[in-house]
């Protein structure tokens, strides 16, 4: 069984969110160099996207990518987002959503999961069985 990303689905979920309560659907992007994107609009190494149907057509969020078309001062452009890239997907009214970690910051919570698993299975295995009378009673 492969080991599905809960990410883009986590993505959808917040689009659908944001499409049902009336709110508009930012998702904010990574920018880096081999990234397609209009790179006048990059801030601090970061992109905003509107992807609300008022702003995008052809909107297609899979488990790969985001990809649609929009217009950039008037100039229609496609584009392929890795769900890699996606740092965040919020609404825009609200200022609520969903950012996920930093490739850093997701190897530093692997590396505390399999910290704290490995204790918790230390904990488990060392433990000392005791003698005398079972500490648990019948009450009717």
């Amino acid at each position: 069984m492969s080991d599905n990303s809960t990410k883009p689905y986590l993505i959808r979920s917040i689009y659908e969110w944001c499409n049902d309560s009336g709110f508009t659907p930012f998702v904010s992007v990574k920018a880096y160099p081999e990234l397609d994107v209009p790179m006048q609009y990059i801030k601090n190494g970061e992109i905003v996207f509107n992807i609300s149907a008022n702003a995008v057509h052809a909107l297609i969020i899979n488990n790969e990518s985001i990809s649609f078309d929009a217009r950039f001062n008037g100039i229609a452009r496609k584009l392929n987002i890795p769900i890699d890239a996606v740092k965040g997907i919020f609404a825009k009214e609200v200022n609520q959503g969903i950012a996920f970690p930093s490739e850093d910051e997701e190897i530093k919570n692997e590396i505390a999961i399999e910290k704290s698993s490995d204790s918790v299975q230390d904990s488990l295995v060392a433990q000392p069985k005791t003698s005398g009378k079972p500490k648990l009673r019948i009450i009717k």
